[in-house]
């Protein structure tokens, strides 16, 4: 038999269709696996029997004692956004990438407690009411201490309240319980050079925001009961999850202002002053765990991320952008709604 088959490969070669059957073999080996992706994959039409990918890669940080139990550190960095980081690939959004991560925390049975190590100076209104919305769903679950490292102001801040314990040390910057919507008056500028802006709309308001003409009054007056709407929903979380007066508050520490960790402890904003190892080792309290090892959730780097990163890295020009915020990293467009601290916005 042996014989024969080395017999074959010799007429093969000699007529050359070797690589035609090798081409054909690798074709239905690829096929296979496909099709027993495709089965595993079905295999059971209800939620019970779904497999569930993880999407977050866990390293170690600290080693656990005689147990398989975890504490979860999840970070929560930069500007608050829907827009931030999202590319070709789903699921690049911080909103998204967020909630995933809170899913993942809260589906593990062996993640006892979550640690959210924050250092953001706030960001847009929707997006930070929506990872508040899906932390309050994780801690309903399970234990979850919100570290703040340098600054947690603002939509940070909002996002922080859904939490079950808040952390920070004497020097970080947080606070700044307030709303703020910008945009540029170049009236004057459009003047100077010689342009002037014409404009054909629907309605008194459609143009409101258009920096080649003052506001009205009635215009001013609207965009300010939009931002008292949402100071105002701002206000009542931050009073329902710190158990404060929410007049006492409107017209205290509620103006605007941000605080240091020091002053924010005085005020009841936060639970704990110390350092991360504290929250760690809080949680491990909180999780009744105290011998869990602490886990950091890293994303996954996927193909769409990775050809991301190629095509950003090719992006040799120089840009000059009207940064609003007055800060090099953040910028912050004309329109949107705001919780971060007045500097931000400049």
């Amino acid at each position: 038999m042996l014989g024969w088959i080395r017999q074959s490969r010799r007429k093969m070669k000699k007529s050359g269709c070797l690589p035609l059957v090798l081409f054909v073999a690798l074709s239905l080996s690829l096929f296979g696996n496909l099709a027993l992706l495709i089965a595993l994959g079905s295999r059971g039409a209800g939620p019970a029997s779904a497999i569930t990918e993880k999407k977050f890669t866990e390293t170690t940080l600290l080693p656990g004692h005689d147990t398989q139990d975890k504490i979860a550190l999840i970070y929560l960095d930069g500007l608050i956004s829907y827009g931030l980081g999202r590319g070709s690939s789903p699921g690049d959004s911080m909103v998204d990438d967020m909630k995933e991560a809170f899913q993942q925390a809260a589906n593990d049975p062996k993640v006892k407690a979550i640690v959210i190590s924050v250092d953001s100076p706030g960001g847009e209104v929707t997006a930070g009411d929506t990872i508040h919305h899906a932390l309050g769903k994780l801690s309903a679950k399970k234990p979850v201490v919100i570290f703040m490292n340098s600054i947690g102001t603002s939509a940070a801040y909002y996002i922080a309240c859904a939490g079950s314990w808040i952390m920070c040390s004497d020097t970080t910057f947080t606070g700044s319980i307030g709303v703020i919507i910008s945009t540029l008056n170049y009236k004057e500028l459009f003047g100077k050079v010689g342009l002037q802006s014409v404009i054909f709309k629907s309605g008194k308001f459609k143009d409101a925001l258009n920096g080649a003409r003052d506001l009205t009054e009635e215009e001013r007056s609207y965009f300010q009961g939009l931002v008292m709407q949402t100071y105002d929903r701002f206000l009542g979380i931050v009073a329902s999850a710190r158990k404060l007066d929410p007049e006492l508050l409107r017209d205290g520490i509620a103006d605007g202002r941000v605080m240091s960790g020091k002053d924010a402890y005085a005020a009841k904003l936060v639970d704990q002053l110390g350092y991360i190892e504290d929250a760690y080792e809080k949680a491990r309290t909180l999780g009744k765990s105290p011998g869990a090892e602490i886990v950091r959730y890293e994303k996954k780097r996927g193909l769409g991320r990775l050809l991301r990163f190629f095509e950003d890295s090719e992006k040799s020009d120089i840009r000059l952008d009207l940064n609003m915020g007055g800060v090099p990293g953040v910028k912050l467009e004309s329109g949107r709604l705001y919780l971060l601290p007045a500097f931000y916005a400049l």
